[in-house]
């Protein structure tokens, strides 16, 4: 099969992965790199992503960048920057994310833009993700067992106490005093995502809902917790997040999509968490999935950043697999109930 050309969009936590898992693919082909902080311009794309040279240097360069006509744009800031997006798709080049886009609906007007870019490109976005993304993909695949659906259950439970990601976090209303009036507000906000995870898998289930809640239980530190890149959550303050979106069909409760977060070993009340996923599709029959990462039998991790980049993995993938039937699909936004199967092909060991 001919190599599909690809450019990497940044080179932080997720687009790190991103590098490594196209540079080991057989089917895809790095080809340029955007880097927006000035230290990495010029810089080889390896080495700033900690492996070997692979002859491509980063480059805040767009309009070089669009020349190179890629097949697809790998993009993975942490936020997607519409204006950047929309260049991308009117240029004719399709995009993958991991930045907090399923179906774009949170992003109003925005959406609306980002639409008319691929039409006017014909062109193609996706995002995806662990959670929201893949995770909807396997309870979608795991109800296809059911003749009769009640109700779809998605619980993800980890503790994030390593995770460096205050940018992310603050917004959910992590480091919140507790007693803050607007928490709810705040998290609901923050986690606007999950809203379109919501919606995704009512577009699967064919319905359309009569409306998607947000509730959140909060759990304090009851000592200050000293985190990851010199990030403080202050005693009493929030250090843990039980979400809950909901989506309500026909006056009852039809979708469930849970995640509880914790930090540090001071919470109150004290929460404990199970390091992975379940989805349960509550119906004839009930079907229960359980799922966990452990690493290879290869891996040596020696720091704590080694084990986060192995976990980041996860993140960074379900798009970059997705990337040949992106590029194969009609313009505008897809989602995974417009795609067909897609294959894990490039990515077996070969000794």
């Amino acid at each position: 099969m001919t190599k599909l050309r690809v450019v990497q969009w940044t080179t932080g936590n997720v687009g790190r992965k991103s590098v490594h898992a196209i540079a080991a693919n057989s089917l895809l082909e790095l080809v340029g790199c955007y880097a927006w902080s000035p230290d990495k311009v010029g810089r080889d794309v390896g080495e700033l992503c900690g492996i070997e040279h692979l002859g491509v240097r980063a480059t805040d360069d767009i309009d070089a960048l669009l020349a190179l006509k890629p097949d697809c744009v790998v993009y993975n800031p942490m936020f997607a920057n519409v204006d950047e997006v929309t260049r991308i798709l009117e240029a004719g080049i399709n995009v993958v994310t991991t930045s907090e886009f399923i179906t774009g609906q949170q992003l109003g007007p925005d959406r609306e833009r980002i639409s008319d870019a691929c039409a006017r490109g014909g062109s193609t976005i996706f995002g995806s993700g662990i959670n929201p993304g893949f995770i909807q993909l396997l309870a979608i695949v795991t109800a296809g067992l059911s003749d009769r659906v009640d109700r779809i259950a998605i619980v993800e439970s980890f503790d994030t106490t390593i995770y460096n990601s205050p940018d992310t976090e603050i917004p959910m209303g992590f480091g919140c005093p507790i007693d803050q009036p607007d928490l709810p507000a705040i998290t609901e906000k923050g986690s606007g995502i999950f809203r379109e995870a919501v919606q995704l898998l009512a577009d699967a289930l064919g319905v359309e809902l009569d409306d998607i809640r947000c509730a959140a239980e909060y759990a304090q530190t009851t000592e200050d917790l000293v985190l990851p890149g010199e990030w403080t959550i202050k005693r009493g303050c929030v250090a843990g997040i039980d979400l809950r979106w909901k989506g309500i069909f026909a006056g009852r409760e039809v979708i469930e999509l849970r995640a509880v977060w914790t930090k540090g070993q001071s919470l109150d009340p004290a929460w404990s968490t199970n390091f992975g996923y379940t989805v349960t599709v509550e119906g004839r029959p009930t079907i229960k999935s359980t799922l966990n990462f452990e690493p290879p039998p290869d891996f040596h991790g020696e720091t704590i950043e080694d084990y986060i980049m192995l976990g980041l993995t996860i993140t960074a993938m379900p798009p970059i697999t997705a990337i040949p039937a992106v590029v194969a699909a009609p313009p505008g936004i897809a989602t995974y109930t417009d795609l067909p199967l897609l294959l894990p092909r490039g990515v077996l060991a070969r000794s």
